[in-house]
């Protein structure tokens, strides 16, 4: 399970996110308003960002903390996610060519670290893990899939 802290780093996240639909729905409302349209229908213009924002910080979040689900056994690792499409990717060890820990600002500063498994396909992340726990899974896929030397 991940970490309850990364609930939080996701709500700012999305939260950041929104700013870019709610900068050109300010300058719409304040365009209409100055050009003395009826002050309803710009008002309402509002209310598009205010339900993204409201659905991508307060209800998606959680939701989606709730699901995610990974699982490092022998053999593969197994990852579970997704609120709307429920995505189940599991990634065989001896597919596994690298493996990495990552932190932006946000995860640093709330302690947390995110897995990155990569394998000649691409990428797949396990975000959201507390420092040790991200520290602990990185060495156990590493000495699974024998890129032990590589860490």
């Amino acid at each position: 399970m991940l970490d309850p802290r990364a609930l939080r780093v996701w709500r700012i996240g999305a939260a950041l996110g929104t700013l870019f639909i709610w900068i050109p729905a300010i300058i719409v409302v304040t365009v209409t308003y100055m050009a003395d349209w009826i002050w309803p229908w710009a008002a309402l213009i509002l209310l598009f960002p205010l339900l993204i924002t409201v659905l991508q910080v307060l209800i998606l979040p959680p939701i989606e903390w709730r699901r995610w689900r990974y699982e490092v056994s022998e053999r593969e690792v197994d990852m579970k996610r997704g609120v709307f499409v429920v995505t189940r990717t599991l990634v065989p060890m001896s597919r596994v060519q690298h493996v990495d820990t990552q932190q932006g600002p946000l995860l640093r500063y709330y302690g947390l670290s995110a897995v990155t498994i990569t394998t000649a396909g691409g990428g797949h992340e396990i975000p959201g893990l507390s420092e040790d726990v991200a520290s602990e899974v990185r060495d156990r896929i590493a000495s699974l899939a024998g890129v032990a030397d590589d860490v």
